[in-house]
Parts: C-alpha cells; structure tokens; sequence
C-alpha cells in the first residue's frame, strides 16, 4: 500500500487521481462565489453624535412629554410671558395707573398686621370701605419678605397663569390634547387676559383662577369642588358674590335636581353681596356709603352707554375667542352678572377693551366654547360638525394675530429690554427720598415709593405738607411744578432737588 498516497489523498481539499496522484478538489460555486466577492468591511456605520443625542435627550424627557402635564408646561409658559412683561414694565417705570400704588399700600398694612390703610384714596382711607377685597391678605406673607410693588406684579402673573391649567385641562379632556392645547394657548394670549396683565396689579387676578377651576368643575359634574372654588369669590370683590350664586344656579340646572351644595352657593352669594353693599363697606366708608352707586344709571351723573357700543363690546368678548359657538352653552350665564353690571352703568372704561375689565369674562366664555364644542361635532348639520372641528384652531389663529397689537408682542422688541439711561438716574434721585417720609406723588414714580415712604396722591393730602413732592413734568418746567407746590401748600416752602427722566422731586425745607 502506499502510504504517501494514502495519506495525501486523505488531506482536505484534494483527490486521488486515477494513477495515484493527487489533483486539486473541484472547485464549487460557492468557493467560486466567495473567492471573488470582496473581504466584508464591517458593521454599517452607526447614527452621529447630535442624532445619538437628541434621541437620549428625547428618551430622558418621554415622562416630562405626558399629555397630563400639557397644562402645567401652558400656565408655565405664560407665566415666564406674563412675568417678563411685568419686570420690563416695572424696570422701566411704566406704571400705566395708581392702582398698583394703591395695593401695594393695603397688603403692606395686611404684611404689618395692620388695617389696610390706603393714602392714596385719601388719608387714612381703609380699602375695605372702598372695594370688599380682603382676598389681598393672602399675599401679606409674600409681601411681608419681599416688599416691593414687584412682588404684586409677579404674583399676578402666578395667578393669570393658573387659570390656564383648568381651560387647557377641560379643553384636552373633552377635544383631544391638540384642541386642548390650542384652546390652552389662545386662552393665554386672549386679548383680555393681555390687558389685564398689561395693566399693573388688580384684585380680579385672584378671580380668574377661582373662575376657571370651578367651572371646570361643573363641567365634571363635581359640585363639591365647584361650590369650594366659587364661594371665595365673594372676598375678591364685592359684586362677585353674585357670579358664586350663578355657579350654584348653574349646577341646579345641569343636575336638573335641588341639591344642597348649589342651592347653598347661590343664597351665599346674594347674602354676601347683599352685606357686603348694604352693611360691610358703608360701615367703613368715611361717607356711609357705597361710592360707586354713582356709576350705575344716568342719574349718576353720565349718560348711559350707546347700546352699539355695548354691543360691539360684547362682540368682542364673544368673536375672537370662541366664534359665537359658546352661546350654545349655559356656562355663558356666568358671565351675565359682570355684563349686566355694565349695561346699568354709564362708566365708558367698563365698555372699552383696555385696562382689566374683561378679563373675568375670558375663562368663562372659553370653557363655555369646551363646553359646547362636543355637541357642536356630532350635530346633524355638516356645517356645524366642521365649523366645530376647524374652531380650536381658528380661535388660536385669531389670539396669534391679534397679538401682534397686544402686550406679549412687545416681548418681541429688543427695546422691551433696554433701561434707559435716565431712568437709572430717576431711580437714585428717588432713592433720595428717606425712608418713612411723606410723599406727594403722581403715577410714574410711585412704584419706587409705596414700599418704604408714606404716599399720597397730588392734591389729596388733607392739609398735610409733605416732606417731598415727586411729579411728571409732562410739558411742564420745574418752575412751574414749585408754583403748583406753593398753591396746594402756601403755608410751606418747597425747592428743587433734581429731575431725570421726566420725574422731578422738590423737597420741603420749611413750614410756617
């Protein structure tokens, strides 16, 4: 046997020809395939360094992206727009009224455990004989550790914000998380929201998120809840008694049944309101009185609002924010205490879109449009089943272009932004004024003086001569501001400080 050709035939990859030798194996097509394919060049490349990161930070953020958190991510939204927009205002001297003098000067006797004295109405005047608000004790605290006419305008941008979360909630519940949010943000850019916001400080912030969270709600059917969040109207302010009653009204027709929470809610309302007009303010009033009877009625001394401008108002409640469809709700009748309130009145600032007058109405007629959007989807018209699928987002079309006029549009503008030189210099003149003076004063300069001086407004001091006199030029000279001074003063002598910025302080040097 040949063990050589034994052994070489039995090696891999040959055969024994027939005289013995070995040949090559024959090749099949698989070898054939893989000897002229080219060598593998490893796994495909992976995703760059920005993909790879954006998709951890998507995977991070997943619990943060929840539809249950849309509301709270809104409200905190416009609270960063609404905030902003106040310290702007603020860090400019831009006050637009004396009201945020005026609660400043209440919460700072509330934060010293004292009766809410306001100056500004007159010496001595207690605000509660004013405006029933004893709702403002609540920001006594905040005050009390951060004294500053800021702090008032912060908080109400808090409480604006708040009331974004039940709208875009109810909105997201009832519509789907897109409509909701749609909804959500035009209730926040509503152009009586805006004006309030733009509006320094008012009690009504406290309204809107009380509004908002009790017609929620209702439209939940929770009426314990609905009852608790309506019933501290009536320490907002004294005509808000009668929209807690409505709430109440309005859950004994949805449940169609005399239940003992609304009929409750509605007879505290009236009775608040009714002790608050007739007994709570006259017993505080200097005067006996309610003041502002005055604006009701034509024998009030004005004449009654045209009925075209009512009515183009209320259009304007009703057009841009909801397209009419919240008139298909009875949540709608919430607002007619407010409304009513003005078609008795001859005050023209309750009938023009400025100031913060319609900002109550605006989480109403929104959550009406919630309420009546589902019904208005399923109707037997098709014209209404689309125009009712459209209008979420129509309506936020509609709050996006008119924004282009209102507040939030300013923070757009690198100008918002800039503190002008002379204001800079008015804030050290006004630092120059000593703590617990006494200060006669208009509007411009009063946020930097109500937290540490005693202020009263120009010409109201009740004989009193203040130790400084602060004051807008408007077209007026320093000359003419000491012959103003002498005239309300002739007992005292009054001389120029400084001035910048259109602001001037004259400073008693001697009284006779």
């Amino acid at each position: 046997m040949n063990t050589a050709a034994a052994t070489a035939g039995g090696a891999p990859g040959r055969s024994t020809g027939e005289n013995g030798s070995t040949v090559p194996a024959p090749r099949t097509a698989a070898a054939a395939t893989a000897s002229t394919s080219p060598a593998p060049e490893g796994p495909p490349a992976g995703p760059g360094p920005l993909r790879r990161a954006a998709r951890r930070l998507r995977e991070r953020t997943a619990p943060l992206r929840v539809p249950r958190l849309d509301p709270y991510w809104t409200a905190a939204f416009f609270f960063l727009c609404f905030a902003l927009l106040a310290v702007c205002r603020y860090r400019t001297l831009s006050s637009s009224s004396w009201d945020l003098g005026i609660f400043e000067q209440a919460i700072r006797g509330y934060a010293h455990f004292r009766a809410p004295i306001v100056d500004l109405k007159g010496p001595g005047t207690n605000i509660l004989g004013d405006h029933f608000s004893p709702v403002l004790v609540v920001l006594a605290p905040l005050y009390r550790v951060f004294p500053s006419s800021l702090t008032l305008l912060l908080a109400q941008a808090a409480l604006f914000a708040l009331s974004a979360i039940p709208v875009t909630r109810a909105a997201a519940r009832y519509l789907g998380r897109l409509p909701g949010l749609a909804l959500g943000v035009a209730y926040g850019m509503s152009w009586g929201v805006q004006k309030a916001v733009d509006f320094d400080f008012h009690e009504i912030a406290f309204a809107l998120p009380l509004l908002a969270f009790a017609l929620e709600a209702v439209l939940r059917g929770r009426w314990t809840a609905a009852v608790c969040w309506a019933a501290p109207l009536v320490l907002v302010k004294e005509d808000l008694g009668v929209t807690a009653a409505t709430i109440g009204a309005l859950a004994l027709l949805r449940t169609r049944r005399a239940g003992p929470l609304p009929i409750a809610l509605v007879a505290f309302g009236l009775t608040a309101t009714a002790l608050t007009l007739g007994v709570l303010i006259p017993a505080v009033n200097g005067s006996g009185s309610y003041d502002y009877w005055s604006k009701f009625g034509a024998d009030g001394g004005g004449a009654t609002i045209p009925l075209d401008t009512a009515l183009r108002t209320t259009l304007w409640v009703l057009l841009p924010t909801t397209g009419l469809l919240a008139l298909r709700s009875p949540l709608l009748l919430v607002a007619l205490p407010t409304l009513g309130w003005r078609f008795l009145s001859h005050e023209p600032h309750y009938w023009g879109i400025d100031w913060h007058y319609n900002a109550v109405l605006m989480p109403v007629v929104f959550l009406a449009l919630v309420d009546a959007l589902p019904r208005a989807r399923v109707s037997s018209r098709p014209w209404l089943r689309s125009y009712a699928h459209h209008l979420p987002a129509a309506v936020l079309a509609a709050a996006l272009a008119l924004t282009t006029t209102l507040p939030l549009a300013r923070l757009t503008e690198a100008a918002t932004y800039r503190v002008p030189p002379g204001v800079t210099a008015a804030e050290r003149l006004l630092d120059r004024i000593p703590d617990g003076a006494t200060v006669e004063s208009d509007i411009r300069p009063l946020s930097r003086l109500t937290d540490r001086t005693r202020v009263f407004w120009t010409g109201d001091t009740g004989g009193l001569a203040p130790d400084y006199i602060t004051a807008q030029l408007r077209d007026r000279t320093p000359r003419q501001l000491l012959a103003e001074a002498r005239a309300r003063h002739p007992k005292s002598t009054y001389v120029y400080l400084g001035g910048a910025a259109d602001v001037v302080v004259l400073r008693r040097t001697s009284a006779r």
